[in-house]
């Protein structure tokens, strides 16, 4: 009974080992190691954030930073703010090349300009939008007066002159006080 409890257990033990992963295999070196023409060790520092798919990537970074200053930087960081700095180094140097002297202070700069600008046109549609508010809550005002002048007046006024003063239009545009609704309040 020893025996086949043994020979058991070392079936168990078999099947446990093959049904745990194994550890990746890294069949082809990371980007930074294929530029650099070395070999990619398993602990390679640039192998998870440079990955044989994106040798452009690294080509980017290593043309702005050099592979020894990209090492140093990720080595003094903890590894769960790698993955951001990588991101950051390659920014950094692709507006590095596209602007060599100001970089991504010049992308910085003219996206601000470009904020103020947009602020500025919007404070000005929003003026001429209380303005355009503003008259027109004058006219309402102004034709609001003038129905309640002409209805007070109306009843004193005989059923003749009702239609001959009805069909006239003109008196809402000799009014200078209605012209002046229309004017802005400020330029």
């Amino acid at each position: 009974m020893n025996s086949s409890s043994s020979s058991f257990s070392s079936t168990v033990a078999t099947a446990t080992s093959s049904i745990l992963p194994t550890p990746p295999v890294i069949l082809s070196p990371c980007a930074a190691c294929k530029i650099l023409r070395r070999r990619c060790v398993e602990k390679c520092v640039l192998a998870p954030y440079f990955p044989p798919t994106e040798p452009l990537k690294f080509t980017i970074a290593h043309r702005v930073f050099g592979a020894s200053n990209i090492i140093k930087m990720l080595q003094e960081l903890p590894e769960e703010q790698r993955a951001d700095a990588v991101n950051s180094m390659v920014y950094e140097a692709n507006a590095r090349i596209r602007d060599p002297v100001y970089g991504c202070a010049g992308a910085i700069c003219q996206l601000q300009k470009q904020i103020s600008e947009l602020q500025a046109e919007f404070a000005k549609a929003h003026a001429e939008i209380m303005n355009l508010k503003c008259q027109n809550s004058n006219l309402l005002a102004l034709v609001c007066m003038e129905v309640s002048e002409n209805s007070s007046n109306s009843s004193l006024l005989s059923s003749d002159h009702i239609n001959d003063y009805g069909n006239n239009t003109s008196m809402f545009l000799e009014d200078n006080s209605v012209y002046a609704a229309w004017e802005p309040l400020w330029t």
